[in-house]
């Protein structure tokens, strides 16, 4: 899965009311956030970003405590790309994580190596972070019940597919040592 677009999730954030950056950062990390919260660099670049792209404007400065704070609000053409990005379907992706089991198994089969083992691990490490979101599940909100939900799902279709690798090595091994690459 590509990574989340954080400017177009800010443009989101900002479409309803303007709002200063800090705020911007707790409302992405109370909703986002579970696995990677956002640093307070990485909005405030975005927003640079933003604003020099014309997507939003600064809306106002308050001073404070420490340095001013910067209210900004989505633009017209913000507004605009937000739309577009919402619009747009995602396209299934195979997830890194996937490409790299993927890439291990045959490496390891084309060494001679026990991919079955490498599998039965991935499994292991799969059904540990399954037992994580359930319990994030279970003590979460309706929000990190669904973020849950999502990886779970996931994780699962993961699963099945070490399942059906695991029942095919053999053959497998047979195809990548005669460095055939037909999959006869």
């Amino acid at each position: 899965m590509p990574p989340v677009s954080v400017s177009r999730i800010l443009l989101g954030l900002l479409e309803p009311q303007a709002q200063h950056g800090y705020t911007l950062r707790q409302r992405y990390d109370d909703w986002f956030g579970a696995s990677r919260p956002l640093k307070s660099a990485q909005v405030y670049a975005t927003l640079q970003r933003l604003d020099r792209d014309g997507l939003i404007d600064l809306a106002g400065v308050t001073a404070g405590e420490g340095p001013d704070r910067r209210m900004y609000a989505i633009t017209g053409s913000g507004v605009v790309e937000l739309e577009r990005w919402l619009d747009e379907p995602e396209v299934p992706d195979v997830t890194g994580t996937r490409r790299v089991l993927f890439a291990k198994v045959l490496i390891a089969l084309s060494s001679g190596r026990p991919a079955d083992v490498l599998l039965d691990r991935q499994r292991q490490a799969h059904h540990a972070r399954l037992r994580e979101m359930r319990v994030r599940r279970q003590s979460g909100d309706l929000i990190d019940q669904l973020d849950a939900d999502f990886e779970m799902y996931h994780l699962d279709a993961d699963l099945r597919w070490i399942d059906g690798a695991v029942g095919r090595l053999d053959r497998l091994a047979a195809i990548v040592l005669s460095g055939s690459t037909d999959g006869a």
